[in-house]
């Protein structure tokens, strides 16, 4: 059965590949603005902890075409799929390890995840390898059970560096050490020293960047939780649970709820199916209540992927279903196979409607060459001290598009601040700064800051509104002019 998930494997990663490499969509704000993390190593961002700007780094050796920056998206993929193979294997057996990996390469989300790139790739990647430490650990005796841990500690602090919602699966460690005895019977005292040891160590970096930096990851984490600062309540919880059926497939999320309820209900639940749903019900559980209460997106219960994809493989062939399971898995393949056709030729996309799905992703490189075309017609009247943006999408979009201009033949790009304190890395790294507000090229997108901005400069020149058509029905649109005499209000 090995050859058989390397085969499938190596199958998917190709044509992902090759639709990565083939496609013409541009890449959209948070892709751009995690290329940019990646010119700047640190060891976490405002936003998010540092492991996906190292690998996009390690990508991007040789350019920084949109493939090269997409590159780990199908590899990591690839990888958490053999992972979870693997972990499946040691739960219950090969056929249940091969069926899991197929469930899990078809996942709608995986499909997106493996063209994007963003943090839940590597989080899920990590957490695949993590959870088959975990199984390995559940059986190993002497060294190997030394080594399981070690391998715990590690990928769990990987993913930590990958995103917070790690901590979603140090949860399930701790809830099935809570309620199973053999479970706890498989760690020693060195063995979780040395775990807990290994993550602490990995995350530490992490720990400490946050510390000498006001808590900026952390601060915009509960920021986005926004509990009494955005409506929840039962229609977003509800909503939340509607996505996931998009998110696993509707079949498989469907056997993963009921298949919970039904088996948990009759006690009918086997040793590796309990470690498995102490690894899949907290991100479900916990971001269904962060819905309830501020709402949440599809995406926060990712971490849900690997040992879920393994729980419906398992139950649907312990149910004696596996042609059902098998007709689910080739109407998702099929699914995969038109996804990367239209992400190949986008205009398929049009003819059937998805136009608005592609928005993020047109237009981009067209608006910061008419960006920087300003620029350089202002630079013949004088030198420009700064561009400056009033949004962080746009900022990271221009800085990619523009990567070979700002700071280069060009003035630097800066970003413009509507309040006293960084609301992303942007702010936080590159702002507007009464020293390089001599003469600024200031734009903002939809004119939403442009009369704040006019208001801090001492002397504003006229307004040049600008469109950018990316389809038959969508614009972007940027409004720009030229500021003298930068200065930033108290505070800021």
């Amino acid at each position: 059965m090995w050859s058989w998930a390397v085969g499938a494997t190596v199958l998917m990663t190709v044509l992902r590949l090759a639709a990565i490499r083939l496609s013409p969509l541009q890449l959209y704000a948070d892709e751009a603005q995690y290329w940019l993390w990646s010119q700047h190593l640190a060891f976490g961002y405002f936003t998010k902890p540092p492991l996906l700007a190292w690998i996009i780094r390690l990508t991007t050796w040789g350019g920084s075409a949109e493939p090269l920056v997409r590159l780990s998206s199908p590899l990591l993929h690839a990888a958490a799929g053999l992972f979870l193979y693997r972990a499946a294997q040691r739960l219950y057996d090969p056929r249940t390890a091969l069926f899991a990996l197929l469930v899990y390469g078809t996942m709608p989300a995986v499909q997106l995840g493996s063209f994007v790139v963003s943090t839940d790739t590597p989080l899920v990647a990590c957490l695949a390898a993590a959870l088959w430490a975990y199984a390995a650990l559940q059986t190993a005796q002497g060294r190997g059970r030394l080594g399981a841990a070690a391998g715990l500690g590690l990928a769990l602090g990987l993913a930590f560096l990958a995103k917070y919602a790690a901590l979603y699966s140090v949860i399930g460690v701790g809830l099935h050490l809570a309620l199973s005895r053999g479970g706890r019977r498989a760690w020693t005292p060195l063995a979780a020293l040395i775990a807990a040891g290994v993550f602490a160590a990995v995350i530490a970096p992490n720990l400490i960047w946050n510390a000498g930096n006001g808590l900026a990851s952390f601060g915009h984490l509960a920021k986005e939780a926004a509990w009494g600062a955005r409506r929840g309540g039962p229609l977003q919880a509800l909503s939340f649970l509607g996505s996931q059926f998009g998110v696993f497939g509707p079949l498989p999320f469907a056997v993963l709820l009921g298949g919970a309820a039904w088996l948990g209900a009759r006690r009918g639940l086997a040793p590796a199916d309990g470690l498995l749903l102490a690894w899949t019900a907290p991100p479900l559980l916990i971001v269904l209540v962060q819905a309830f209460m501020a709402g949440a997106k599809a995406n926060w219960a990712a971490a849900a992927f690997a040992p879920g994809s393994i729980l419906v493989a398992a139950w649907m062939l312990r149910w004696a279903r596996p042609r059902l399971l098998g007709w689910v898995l080739g109407l998702q393949a099929a699914f995969a196979l038109c996804a990367l056709v239209v992400v190949t030729a986008p205009q398929l996309g049009d003819a059937i409607g998805l136009s608005k799905a592609f928005r993020g992703v047109r237009g981009e490189r067209e608006l910061t060459e008419m960006i920087v075309g300003r620029a350089k017609l202002e630079m013949l009247g004088g030198p420009l001290s700064a561009v400056a943006i009033d949004n962080r999408e746009l900022f990271n979009t221009v800085a990619y598009y523009g990567r070979d201009f700002f700071g280069h033949d060009g003035p630097p790009l800066k970003a413009w601040r509507p309040g006293p304190y960084p609301q992303n890395e942007a702010e936080l790294s590159d702002p507007l700064t009464a020293a390089d507000g001599a003469r600024v090229l200031a734009v903002s997108k939809d004119s939403a800051y442009a009369a704040a901005m006019r208001a801090q400069f001492h002397s504003a020149g006229p307004s040049d509104l600008s469109d950018e058509w990316i389809d038959r029905k969508n614009q972007l649109h940027v409004e720009m002019f030229v500021g003298e005499g930068f200065t930033p209000p108290p505070g800021k």
